[in-house]
């Protein structure tokens, strides 16, 4: 009996040294697809960015119909006029949830994210215009007790 408890053992320990170390290496992207994701408040923008002539879809709309505001528009567009690739990138961006500032914040969020991953030259000019920096602001909560996160009841005095 103590022959055969050994070679259990033996042949068990030898198993479990031997085991290779598992190394994660990112997936091969088809075709020069880069993807970037990007939150604010409550919007979620899943963008894919690749080689070119400057195309900007969002939810299968051009940008400027999605955004008619000149000024989501710019937010859109700083990441790519940052960096100089406006004419040689094309976006596409699935955008769900929140409203329009949120969205265009997201949007512009997740194309400099995708942006940094494709070329990680053009993270020097991301950075100095704030455009990795994620903007953690939320709604506050409703407590109980009041009438909205911190609006209370009116005092009466009688």
């Amino acid at each position: 009996m103590d022959v055969t408890d050994e070679t259990v053992t033996q042949e068990v320990a030898p198993e479990t040294e031997t085991q290779p170390e598992v190394v994660k290496t990112p997936a091969p992207q088809p075709s020069g697809i880069t993807w970037g994701t990007g939150r604010r408040k409550s919007s979620v923008a899943r963008v894919r960015v690749k080689p070119g002539t400057g195309r900007i879809l969002v939810n299968d709309r051009e940008y400027k119909e999605f955004f008619p505001s000149l000024q989501y528009q710019a937010m859109v567009e700083a990441p790519l006029k940052a960096t100089g690739v406006q004419d040689r990138v094309d976006v596409l961006a699935n955008l769900s949830g929140g409203g329009l500032t949120g969205q265009a914040g997201a949007l512009s969020l997740g194309i400099a994210r995708a942006l940094k991953k494709m070329d990680t030259t053009l993270e020097d000019a991301l950075r100095d215009r704030h455009l990795l920096t994620r903007d953690a602001r939320m709604k506050e909560r409703k407590k109980y007790g009041l009438h909205g996160a911190r609006r209370g009841v009116q005092f009466s005095k009688r």
